[in-house]
């Protein structure tokens, strides 16, 4: 992480856009790492320790961009499926990770968070999990948000579950149930929505990846596979979403307005 946390959010990085233009939140599909590795002739498993090397890097690069949310999908709910030797080195990169890191994470100030299921991993896992929650919690710096055995359906569902609950309990009534309502029981709630979605190694989706949080989102699109990934890429994604329109319903001559024009 950067050696002075003040120093490196008070230098804006050269070529980027003014501060004012730059995504508060920043949300990111990591793909590409098993590509990576057979482009190589190496295992697959490779790939994804070095995409939790570019995690460090990236994550640097947004502290000192002055991001104040990050959000990495890290495992999908779907990823249970793929090849069980791979999901088991999976779970063990997560550990690690965590142990390995988690010092670092509060000594730069940044408030670490999982959102998804977490019983459906380890036991260590999860006692690891909560003992990084509690560790960063109070941190004021860069929020980094690990999305883990998370699905945008599922998110969606269970706000729809904790809602009815308030309803069978009287404290909610089914006509008062509105996007505002059902939008206080999904994850992140109390977080900025996403301003920037990216998306590396060239696919063009979103994967169930916070469906009802990037209603508004702007997509950006790569071929760098996630290994390959570096500041200088999120520089350039970062640069194009200052040059896009951001409208929300309205019309540019009803934002030029409201700017003053």
């Amino acid at each position: 992480m950067a050696a002075n946390l003040s120093e490196a959010l008070a230098a804006p990085a050269p070529g980027l856009p003014d501060r004012a233009l730059m995504p508060h939140h920043v949300a990111i599909v990591m793909d590409g790492n098993g590509r990576w590795a057979q482009q190589r002739a190496l295992p697959r498993t490779v790939g994804h320790r070095e995409g939790a090397k570019t995690v460090r890097r990236i994550v640097q690069a947004c502290t000192e961009r002055g991001i104040g949310v990050l959000t990495l999908f890290a495992f999908s709910s779907e990823n249970w499926r793929r090849p069980r030797p791979e999901v088991e080195v999976l779970m063990n990169l997560f550990l690690t990770t965590l142990r390995g890191e988690i010092r670092r994470l509060d000594n730069a100030n940044i408030q670490l968070r999982f959102i998804g299921e977490p019983a459906a991993f380890p036991s260590t896992l999860q006692d690891y999990i909560a003992k990084a929650q509690r560790r960063t919690a109070n941190n004021t710096g860069l929020t980094l948000v690990i999305a883990a055995n998370y699905g945008g359906r599922w998110d969606i569902a269970q706000a729809a579950r904790r809602a009815s609950e308030e309803v069978s309990a009287g404290r909610l009534r089914c006509e008062e149930i509105t996007p505002e309502i059902v939008h206080r029981y999904t994850c992140l709630a109390d977080l900025p929505e996403p301003d920037l979605f990216i998306r590396t190694a060239g696919e063009q989706r979103i994967s169930n990846f916070l469906l009802w949080q990037m209603a508004y989102t702007e997509l950006y699109f790569t071929d760098r596979l996630w290994p390959d990934f570096d500041p200088a890429d999120l520089d350039a994604a970062c640069a194009a979403f200052a040059g896009r329109e951001r409208r929300f319903g309205l019309t540019s001559e009803q934002i030029a307005r409201g700017r003053g024009a």
